[in-house]
């Protein structure tokens, strides 16, 4: 096996093959990112308070990634994570989901907490 072969097939970074469900890039530092999203939120959602601001945050933080993946060559060293149309596309949806929920949500939760 080439050196060559080896830099493809590593775990981590834009260079990496590895496709969940064969659409989504996937990396060791990606699904590091993911597992990051999961325990902020785990922490987040014993209050409605926190619920909100991680609907909220993390959900400018996608947006922020649908627009970096936009910008940058998906061949470059600059694609860290590594990020691909389909990773585009989903962030955009999470970003404006997340949003729009806790926004939606955190109406609500807020003027319930007020009548207890």
């Amino acid at each position: 096996m080439s050196r060559t072969d080896l830099a493809v097939r590593t775990p981590a970074g834009h260079e990496s093959q590895t496709m969940l469900l064969g659409v989504f890039m996937v990396s060791i530092l990606h699904n590091i990112v993911h597992l990051a999203f999961g325990v902020v939120g785990f922490l987040l959602s014993r209050t409605a308070q926190g619920a909100y601001r991680y609907l909220v945050g993390c959900g400018v933080v996608y947006l922020l990634l649908w627009v970096y993946g936009l910008v940058i060559d998906h061949d470059s060293a600059a694609n860290f994570v590594p990020l691909n149309t389909a990773d585009n596309w989903l962030h955009l949806l999470l970003g404006i989901g997340m949003i729009g929920l806790g926004l939606a949500l955190g109406r609500g939760a807020g003027k319930r907490a007020r009548h207890h």
